[in-house]
C-alpha cells in the first residue's frame, strides 16, 4: 500500500516502469529531480526500481497496476493523487505484443492487445488529463512505434495498436492544448527489452526458422544507421519532452528509429 504522504511537484507517472524501457525513464527522470510513482504490475521489480531510483534522491512510490482491467487506470491514476495530491508528468510505457500470422489471428489476443495498449492508454491520458487540466500544466508522453506506420502480418495486432496510440496522442494534445497540457509520443526504434525479444522469437518461429542470431543481425542491418538504440538513449527523448520541450510542442511524434521509420 502506497504511504499517505504527499510528495513535492514536479510528479512523474510512469506505467510499466518496473523493467525495460519503464525502468529507464524511471532512473533517467530520477537524475533529473523528478519524483516518481511507478505502476506496474509486477510488484517486486517496481520495488527494486523504486530502490534504485531513491539513490538519485528523490522521492518514489509503487503502485501494483492491473492496466488490462477495465477500471485499471482511473484506478491508477486516483492512486497516484492519493499520495502525491498532483500529477505533472505521465508516460504511458506498458504494452503487450503478440506476433501471429494474419490469417491466423485471435480474438483473445487481439483483446490483450486492446486492453493495454489502447483502452489503458486513452482511459489513462483522459484521468491524468482532468487533473492536469485543472492545475493548468502537465505533460504526457505516450510510448507508440514505427510498426504503427508499417504494414505487418505478423505483427497486425501490435502494430494497430500504435497506430491507435499516435491517433489518442492527437487527440489528446487538440482536448487538452489551452489548458496548458502538452500531449505528445516516441517512436522508439528496435531495442534490447524482453517485450522485443518475446516478439523476435515469435517471429522467427512463424518464419520457421531457428537461427536466431542470424535473425536478429539481419534485423540490425535494416537500420539505416547501423545499431539499435538503446533505452537509455529512448528514455532520454521522453525526458525531453516531460522537461524541457517548448510549450509548444504538442501533438508531435517524436520519430528516433534510427532511420527505419521514413514516413
Amino acid at each position: 500500500m502506497p504511504s499517505s504522504t504527499p510528495i513535492q511537484a514536479p510528479v512523474a507517472l510512469i506505467t510499466g516502469g518496473a523493467h525495460g524501457l519503464g525502468q529507464a525513464t524511471c532512473m533517467a527522470l530520477a537524475q533529473r529531480n523528478v519524483n516518481l510513482v511507478i505502476a506496474d504490475i509486477d510488484a517486486t521489480a517496481a520495488q527494486e526500481t523504486a530502490v534504485a531510483c531513491r539513490q538519485s534522491g528523490v522521492v518514489v512510490h509503487c503502485l501494483q497496476t492491473d492496466l488490462a482491467s477495465a477500471e485499471g487506470p482511473s484506478d491508477m491514476i486516483n492512486e497516484a493523487l492519493a499520495v502525491c495530491e498532483r500529477l505533472d508528468i505521465l508516460v504511458n510505457n506498458a504494452a503487450y505484443a503478440i506476433a501471429e500470422p494474419f490469417l491466423d489471428m485471435t480474438a483473445n489476443e487481439w483483446d490483450r492487445v486492446y486492453a493495454l495498449n489502447i483502452r489503458a492508454v486513452a482511459l489513462a491520458t483522459a484521468a491524468a488529463g482532468r487533473v492536469m487540466c485543472q492545475q493548468g500544466s502537465g505533460r504526457i508522453i505516450n510510448i507508440t512505434s514505427p510498426a504503427s506506420r508499417m504494414a505487418l502480418p505478423n505483427y497486425t495486432a501490435y502494430a494497430a495498436s500504435k497506430a491507435a496510440v499516435d491517433a489518442i496522442t492527437r487527440a489528446g494534445a487538440l482536448a487538452m492544448a489551452a489548458n496548458g497540457v502538452r500531449v505528445n509520443s516516441v517512436a522508439p526504434g528496435m531495442m534490447d527489452t524482453a517485450l522485443q525479444d518475446k516478439s523476435e522469437r515469435e517471429l522467427l518461429a512463424i518464419e520457421g526458422r531457428d537461427d536466431l542470431n542470424t535473425y536478429l543481425d539481419e534485423r540490425t542491418a535494416r537500420i539505416p544507421v547501423g545499431h539499435r538504440i538503446s533505452t537509455a538513449d529512448v528514455a532520454a527523448a521522453v525526458v525531453y519532452l516531460a522537461l524541457d520541450a517548448s510549450e509548444y510542442v504538442t501533438a508531435e511524434r517524436m520519430n528516433i528509429s534510427g532511420g527505419l521509420d521514413r514516413d
